[in-house]
């Protein structure tokens, strides 16, 4: 793959709130923007963006996992902004809405309904 895309991807793997603009990803590997976006989905068989989104997701979904983060929380952290279209882009990859996410791997785990071991005030802002 491209030392450049490689680059761009790490960049985004390392920007913890995935906010890095796209134009500041192409100047740091010296490509214009235009140069980028068409580079970036010849290798990667995906736009930067659907690729940034896959990458929120994945973040989303280990914070469900690991975290009593509510969902608004977790979008902050991610770097996602408005929640219909988070909750709508996390269904369409994984079949459940963040909450029903948490909810089946709580219980998988052993935590019926995912309410055992969670502290008093774990439902705000959910």
């Amino acid at each position: 793959m491209d030392q450049r895309v490689l680059r761009v991807i790490a960049l985004m793997q390392e920007d913890s709130h995935l906010e890095l603009p796209l134009y500041k990803m192409a100047q740091s590997v010296h490509l214009s923007l235009w140069h980028l976006c068409h580079l970036f989905k010849a290798e990667t068989g995906m736009s930067v963006a659907r690729y940034l989104k896959s990458l929120r997701m994945q973040r989303a979904k280990l914070l469900l996992e690991s975290t009593f983060l509510s969902v608004k929380e977790i979008m902050n952290k991610v770097g996602v902004s408005d929640e219909s279209h988070f909750v709508r882009d996390f269904k369409a990859i994984y079949g459940l809405t963040p909450a029903q996410y948490r909810a089946r791997h709580l219980s998988a785990m052993g935590q019926p309904g995912g309410q055992q071991n969670r502290p008093m005030n774990s439902n705000i802002g959910q």
